[in-house]
């Protein structure tokens, strides 16, 4: 059986796995799938809903985290984690600090910097003041040399790809200003954007775009 990534190239959470498979050169199959409790067979693999979640040989798995770690460990190829366990582990420390201090944080200003919700001004308030203090710590841990982590493309570039836009532009539209401008992420994700892997992926993501909006407002007929 091929490896079945189901989800959506609008997410970006699907994109860091999809990324991630090809950056490994592992042969895989996009099965599309929408986010939602509606549809029995996405919710058989994922109970909330959440995409994206792999169909593996052995049963479905889902949870991001979950799916890069089964992928690095049942595919050998171009490993995308260090062998050493304290480098790994430090790779596994700054993805899960971007996604938990950073893009879970912003994550809350999507609904009203990118589908016209409208969001707190509460809402706004806090999360700007752990935006701030979550950029600061994220500062402290990436390299940025050339890559996120060091000098190789790693798992943690593979997040960061699709995350730090996110970051970048909701605050960019919610708060007049980039929180991340302070550090070198225009630069890097510049870089970043030369590799034929994240340019896939980058051209992906458009085009599901417009389905995800066309999806969310449907004209009227």
């Amino acid at each position: 059986m091929l490896l079945q990534l189901c989800g959506f190239s609008a997410s970006n959470y699907y994109n860091k796995i999809k990324l991630q498979l090809l950056e490994k050169a592992v042969p895989f199959e996009e099965v599309l799938a929408w986010t939602g409790r509606g549809d029995p067979k996405v919710v058989s693999a994922s109970p909330l809903g959440k995409v994206p979640f792999l169909n593996t040989p052995q049963g479905p798995l889902c949870e991001s985290i979950a799916c890069a770690e089964y992928i690095e460990q049942a595919y050998a190829q171009h490993p995308l984690l260090p062998a050493e366990p304290y480098a790994a582990a430090k790779e596994r420390e700054l993805i899960l600090f971007l996604e938990l201090h950073l893009e879970l944080v912003a994550r809350e200003l999507y609904p009203e910097a990118f589908f016209g919700a409208k969001v707190s001004d509460g809402t706004k308030e806090r999360c700007r003041k752990l935006l701030v203090k979550g950029v600061a710590g994220f500062g402290q841990l990436a390299k940025f040399s050339p890559f996120l982590a060091g000098e190789n493309f790693s798992l943690a570039d593979c997040a960061a790809v699709v995350h730090l836009p996110l970051v970048s532009s909701a605050s960019r539209i919610i708060y007049g200003e980039d929180l991340l401008a302070a550090l070198p992420v225009r630069d890097y994700l510049k870089r970043m954007g030369e590799r034929p892997t994240v340019q896939q992926v980058n051209s992906d993501r458009k085009a599901s775009n417009e389905a995800m909006m066309a999806r969310i407002n449907p004209k009227a007929p």
